[in-house]
């Protein structure tokens, strides 16, 4: 049987809920040991696609996000669901520099970071309907090498 654990947190869509996300996603995971670059990598994939949901998805309009975390082993997977306005085209969405709200000044890095600081990102989506990222990061990768090359 394998090591699991999960948590669900729902919460309005106001840029003000988005630090209290990614801290308690932070916190969930601690309880894999990851080191502070670890926690900051999921920390900035977390706000990126809360932010995402919040000015993309609900286009600042208070609504709700979820997000659901499972622990499984030494991986961490993170869902971030909003029931907004979904992407029309995800795969243009997903290139570096593209943002549907130019007016904003937005950097169209939010996918492109979520890329860098996951293993892996699936984006579902349909218009009008919401949009799911789902990532995950696999927490202490080549720890045991360097634990074995230090002796």
């Amino acid at each position: 049987m394998k090591n699991t654990n999960e948590m669900e947190l729902i919460f309005d869509s106001k840029s003000v809920n988005e630090g209290f996300a990614r801290v308690a996603v932070a916190a969930f995971m601690t309880q894999l040991n990851p080191t502070l670059e670890e926690v900051a990598d999921v920390k900035t994939a977390v706000s990126e696609a809360v932010t995402n949901a919040i000015i993309h998805g609900y286009e600042k309009k208070v609504e709700k996000i979820r997000i659901h975390c499972r622990l499984e082993e030494q991986i961490l997977y993170i869902e971030v669901e909003d029931h907004g306005k979904g992407i029309e085209d995800i795969e243009q969405a997903m290139q570096p520099l593209f943002t549907s709200k130019p007016e904003l000044e937005r950097s169209g890095m939010g996918f492109s970071f979520m890329e860098a600081f996951m293993d892996d990102i699936v984006v579902e989506s349909e218009p009008k309907k919401g949009t799911v990222v789902k990532m995950y990061k696999e927490i202490g990768k080549g720890r045991e090498l360097w634990t074995i090359q230090s002796l």
